[in-house]
């Protein structure tokens, strides 16, 4: 399969990143000749020295970084890759720059080879995101997938604990940092060294070379017709067949189309489990060792097939990219999520400003209340000054009022006579106000009251807020037109004042009412207690006596003691003991 030019730019990253740079920070021009020399050499691209001198020339504008290598790499490289090079050999010479810098030299329970292979996979495995690291998705991945290889259970546990670990690298690890761990033994303890070689490079195979499957088979010859042992490899759009594993001596291909098919075949000409491979210019004769490995092969055959008439380039890029998919969607919903929490936490911010404003408010009104109570408290003491020199003055003309006491002693009788009249009058009028109260004794009433004070505290609650609001609007107003309203807002304020007295007082009195409606309600339930209580009393008397209650809207029913004298469930009841002594009797 082609390498993507994404894929093809993460090795060569490697290697760029792994040049000498100077003390300015910049590549020499000499390296990235070199290099931009091997990727052509390698990728089959066609030299162009000419392009190559013109954007290396000797001037400020040449490329001193990755910025500015990559036009160049683009244009004269990358776009003019065809696909028919050693993918192999170009990831080799890309490793054999940057590992003489980045390999770990010290004691690694893999070979160099084996790194390399890690090294492999990690660029199959890692996202489009540079420095490259591998995440701990794909992470978990390549080790379950080494495991299965090497033949050992997965350990979740060691690997979540491993992860814990891993909080201060979110992004994931390094290359270097994935083969330092592969070859530290940490997931492949009691595994020989040969049997952790092999596992890597039979992942490698299967996620970096596509090899979806091989192993030696029969293959029939299509001149000599004889049987002939060869080594297969299965691709996504290839069966390849060799002389032996080393892959050194290729001897054919069967292309795999959409068009191909698979199916058994039954033994003959000596050769046991037989399946055929139809192409659309040629059919294939193939035989396995033993059914298993016979049905083995067909599914993966047809698998290919069937991937090829889906569009599907390789199984392992589209699983690669689903759960990059699912990443990038779990990642959103987070992002999604945290900006929900941060929206909240400002509209919290901001409630709570709004919170503080309003007590910042209340303390500046409490300041000027307690002004204007220090005010009242000073005229109050001046006024008492001033009634200490008017009763100063009064004893000075006391003499002069006594004469007039006399005067004002019959004036002062017909007053008291006055005032028992007021309250042999108020005395009645309370009585009335009684007789009032006691006359409010039905649940209606009451309803009606607590919906009347409910409906004036809303409206009080209505223009407290319109108050507020007028408040707000007069505090935005500009400098000169607060000092014109400044007399219109202290009435509000007044206004303010009184209105909440009202609502204090229509609260009192929808408590009141409360009260009153809970007395009437308990009144009612005693009553009701009483009625029941004395239903149950008359229903005892056989009948002879019954409340007069609306007709039932079932069938009436006519006994000797008159029509709907008894309901269906006294009759049966009254059944029910005349047949209990009927049977007390016979006995």
């Amino acid at each position: 399969m082609a390498l993507t030019k994404e894929e093809l730019l993460k090795p060569i990253w490697h290697a760029f990143t792994a040049l000498d740079v100077d003390k300015s920070g910049k590549v020499s021009k000499s390296q990235l000749k070199v290099l931009s020399h091997n990727l052509c050499t390698l990728l089959n691209v066609p030299h162009d020295p000419v392009a190559l001198e013109e954007h290396f020339r000797d001037d400020d504008e040449g490329p001193v970084s990755n910025q500015g290598y990559m036009p160049y790499l683009n244009k004269f490289i990358l776009d003019k890759v065809q696909g028919d090079f050693d993918k192999v050999e170009f990831y080799r010479m890309c490793w054999t720059l940057c590992a003489k810098k980045h390999l770990n030299r010290g004691p690694l329970c893999i070979s160099e080879d084996s790194a390399f292979k890690v090294w492999c996979i990690f660029n199959f495995l890692s996202d489009e995101k540079y420095p490259l690291t591998i995440v701990p998705e794909e992470m978990e991945y390549f080790l379950k997938k080494l495991a299965e290889a090497m033949g050992s259970g997965w350990q979740q546990a060691l690997f979540e604990d491993y992860k814990i670990g891993l909080h201060n690298k979110p992004s994931g690890l390094s290359v270097w940092e994935l083969i330092d761990l592969i070859g530290s033994g940490q997931f492949s303890k009691g595994t020989d060294f040969t049997t952790v070689s092999m596992a890597i490079n039979e992942v490698f195979n299967e996620l970096v070379l596509d090899v979806l499957k091989q192993g030696y088979l029969w293959k029939k010859g299509h001149k000599r017709k004889n049987w002939t042992e060869r080594w297969f490899v299965l691709k996504p759009n290839v069966l390849s067949y060799y002389v032996s594993e080393d892959l050194k001596d290729k001897k054919g291909d069967v292309t795999l189309d959409p068009n191909c098919c698979v199916e058994s075949l039954p033994d003959r000409d000596g050769k046991k489990c037989l399946f055929l491979v139809k192409c659309v210019d040629k059919s294939y004769e193939i035989s396995a060792s033993d059914k298993k490995k016979r049905q083995e092969w067909i599914q993966s055959i047809q698998t290919v097939v069937n991937l090829r008439k889906m569009g599907i380039p390789s199984p392992h890029k589209d699983a690669r990219q689903k759960r990059k998919a699912i990443r990038q969607k779990l990642q959103a919903e987070q992002e999604e999520l945290q900006q929900r929490m941060k929206d909240l936490q400002m509209s919290n911010e901001t409630k709570h400003q709004e919170l503080e404003m309003m007590r910042t408010q209340l303390r500046d009104a409490a300041a000027r209340a307690t002004e204007e109570e220090k005010k009242r408290h000073e005229t109050h003491m001046e006024l008492q000054d001033r009634f200490r020199e008017e009763l100063e003055r009064e004893q000075m003309i006391r003499q002069e009022m006594e004469e007039q006491v006399a005067q004002k002693s019959s004036e002062l009788e017909q007053y008291l006579k006055r005032v028992r009249e007021l309250e042999q009058m108020y005395h009645r009028l309370q009585e009335a106000l009684d007789d009032e109260k006691q006359a409010r004794v039905e649940e209606e009433s009451a309803r009606l009251l607590q919906a009347r004070l409910l409906e004036q505290e809303a409206a009080k609650r209505a223009m407290l807020e319109k108050l507020h609001h007028e408040q707000e609007i007069a505090i935005k107003m500009t400098e000169a037109e607060k000092r014109e309203l400044e007399t219109i807002r202290e009435m509000k304020d007044i206004a303010l004042q009184e209105a909440m007295q009202q609502l204090e007082q229509l609260e009192k009195e929808r408590i009141e009412a409360l009260e009153q409606y809970q007395q009437i309600k308990d009144n009612l339930e005693v009553a009701t207690s009483k009625t029941r209580s004395w239903k149950d009393k008359v229903a005892q008397h056989e009948g002879l006596i019954r409340l007069i209650q609306p007709g039932s809207k079932n069938p009436v029913f006519i006994t000797n003691w008159g029509p709907a004298s008894f309901t269906q469930g006294e009759l049966e009841e009254r059944e029910r003991n005349w047949q209990g002594k009927k049977n007390t009797g016979a006995d």
